[in-house]
């Protein structure tokens, strides 16, 4: 077999397929093989770069090339379709990334370590328990609202609703029992989050940026836990911009022929630990706008005098994460005099 300089692999649960050049870009390699073959044929292979579609099980695969010696890129699927030929299946793909990788300008995912992944799986869990809660929560709302019982917003009001419900011995007996049922799950989904966020806790207590990111106003224990788990190297950023951009902060470009016509944010990126700069946001404004939060900005003030409240919870945490990246950059610690406009325009 020829010299093979580059492989692109398409990755599932079962099958890989392979697809690869040598140096002249002319295709050498054209393979398919079961998961238990993988280890053999790549460790008996010279050390070659290796494309792969970045996706949660690609870490694990390119994590263990890396230690047969291999140099692995990991690349964004939406980086990859537009080199797919006519037709979708596994080969294609795999030809698609090998020809992907060769483009100079190609960006790479960094490979997540298993402590990493580790972390974001405890953020995972407390997404989904909470959505749980939540489903549980408004199923309660609705059967007892059937029987006459309502509660007001939000989670601390469900105990004291089911409570009242089974000290009402006028309702049928099966209505009681499938109500206790319902106030068993809920005790006990509110007793797994409060476990897990005692974990996230200590994870950002046991991490110095994370506590350093945490006295960003709008930011929090959990914003800035999200904000080191899923944040790649902050070198990878070239400023500021690019980081909010990356996170789906910045509008979209319809510009052409000179105009320029931006509109609403792109909203790429990692949805959850935007939406949480958002919710942080929108909450740092609520306490300003009732006029419970010290030294507002002058900018925000003004912003909310001009623009309506979602439109400047969702620039504020634009300017958030430029802070937050010039700190991970930095290493600096959060000075509320400096964070004002002309320094966000800065980052």
């Amino acid at each position: 077999m020829e010299q093979i300089i580059r492989i692109g692999m398409d990755t599932s649960k079962h099958v890989f397929q392979l697809h690869g050049v040598n140096a002249s870009e002319q295709p050498v390699l054209r393979k398919k093989l079961r998961r238990k073959e993988m280890q053999d044929f790549f460790t008996k292979l010279p050390p070659t770069v290796v494309a792969i579609e970045a996706c949660g099980g690609s870490h694990h695969w390119a994590r263990q090339l890396q230690r047969l010696g291999h140099e692995v890129k990991m690349l964004p699927p939406q980086y990859v379709k537009p080199y797919v030929k006519r037709g979708k299946n596994d080969a294609a793909d795999a030809e698609a990334l090998c020809e992907a990788m060769s483009r100079p300008t190609m960006r790479s995912v960094p490979v997540k370590t298993a402590e990493q992944q580790a972390a974001l799986m405890l953020v995972g869990m407390r997404d989904r328990l909470i959505r749980n809660r939540t489903q549980l929560a408004n199923a309660i709302r609705g059967y007892s609202a059937e029987f006459g019982y309502t509660a007001a917003k939000g989670v601390r009001h469900i105990v004291p609703l089911l409570d009242r419900i089974a000290a009402d011995e006028t309702l049928p007996d099966m209505a009681r029992d499938l109500f206790a049922i319902h106030a068993r799950e809920y005790v006990q989904l509110q007793a797994e989050i409060e476990k897990v966020e005692t974990r996230l806790m200590a994870w950002h207590r046991a991490d110095e940026c994370s506590r350093r990111l945490a006295q960003i106003p709008g930011v929090g224990p959990i914003g800035a836990s999200l904000l080191i788990m899923k944040t790649p190297a902050p070198v990878l950023f070239r400023s500021g911009r690019d980081f909010a951009a990356w996170l789906g902060l910045t509008p979209k470009d319809h510009s052409t022929a000179g105009k320029v016509k931006l509109g609403v944010i792109t909203r790429a990126g990692d949805e959850a630990l935007r939406r949480t700069l958002v919710v942080g946001s929108t909450s740092l404004l609520q306490q300003i706008r009732a006029g419970r939060a010290r030294n507002a900005s002058p900018w925000l003030i003004d912003m909310l005098r001009r623009k309506p409240p979602k439109l400047v919870a969702v620039a504020l945490a634009n300017k958030i994460a430029r802070i937050a990246w010039k700190m991970m950059m930095t290493g600096a610690v959060y000075n509320s005099r400096s964070a004002g406009p002309a320094a966000a325009s800065a980052i």
